[in-house]
């Protein structure tokens, strides 16, 4: 009699397609293609959206919406008769952070006139898209803005060991989630025409020296222009004149960039320069070819 060894399982295996293995996706062996997930799968979602050229705002994460601001500092004066009064620590922070919520409202402001005027171009209503890092903040106060006036915008969020949650005012469709920081970075850059920065911390400095070395470089492929909003606090933060006078940039590199003060003097700006850029070539740049 033959061995029961012989003998096949009841029930043999049943092999998986390796694209189907999560376990496999998720290996260091996948990475490859997980790195051309993030490029391949947001270039298809904003082909068949139409997008073909964003405005990409910039800022910091923290800054609240004014009301908001606003509220949180009176509810810490309201205290201050109270058994638990605020410390003199938490009221600066309150006031500042009041202080700072206008730049919250001015990109709000700037996103909508923004997709209100590319809203009327004969281009199309996809022509200009507000795009943003997809968090809170600045990033929410560009896609509010772009939502009030009625246009789409493109929310570019990031997988964070703290967890970061896409705004409510981007337009679902166009909400991303990135695992690698250089896949969002080239999507924030390839079909961006401009780039709008206000305050923030060492993501938007990230950014933004990311932006403004592609551009140094010729790198972008494209002309784009680079905005910093707020002049008081980018002059204080930065000594532009130190870096020319010791020969680590030229006065050509000064050149990169402008600087805005109102939501009105941007749009100015963006405006006259989009339209040299775009509105005079006769044709359609099409960012995925």
């Amino acid at each position: 009699m033959g061995s029961d060894k012989t003998k096949p399982p009841a029930e043999p295996p049943q092999p998986q397609l390796a694209y189907r293995s999560e376990r496999f996706l998720e290996s260091g062996d996948a990475r490859t293609l997980r790195i051309l997930a993030e490029y391949l799968e947001p270039q298809a979602r904003l082909r068949r959206a139409g997008v073909q050229n964003t405005i990409v705002f910039f800022g910091s994460a923290r800054i609240l919406p004014s009301d908001v601001a606003r509220q949180k500092l009176r509810d810490l004066e309201s205290r201050a008769r109270t058994a638990a009064p605020p410390s003199a620590a938490e009221l600066k922070a309150a006031r500042t952070a009041l202080e700072m919520s206008k730049y919250y409202e001015a990109a709000r402001e700037l996103a909508r006139l923004v997709t209100q005027w590319s809203l009327s171009l004969k281009n199309g209503s996809h022509f200009l898209v507000v795009c943003s890092g997809g968090g809170p903040g600045i990033m929410e106060a560009a896609n509010r803005g772009a939502h009030e006036a009625g246009g789409i915008s493109i929310g570019l969020n990031i997988k964070l060991p703290t967890e970061q949650q896409p705004n409510p005012y981007i337009t679902p469709h166009l909400s991303f989630l990135f695992r690698y920081f250089f896949m969002r970075k080239l999507w924030f850059a390839q079909p961006s025409r401009a780039l709008v920065v206000f305050p923030g911390g060492f993501g938007t400095m990230d950014e933004l020296f990311e932006f403004l070395t592609l551009a140094q470089t010729s790198k972008l492929g494209h002309q784009a222009i680079i905005l910093l909003y707020g002049s008081k606090y980018w002059r204080k933060l930065f000594n532009f004149q130190i870096m020319l006078d010791t020969g680590t940039i030229s006065e050509e590199d000064l050149k990169l960039f402008r600087f805005a003060d109102t939501p009105q003097e941007a749009f100015g700006i963006l405006k006259k320069q989009l339209t040299h850029l775009l509105g005079l070539r006769g044709a359609v740049r099409r960012p995925f070819e």
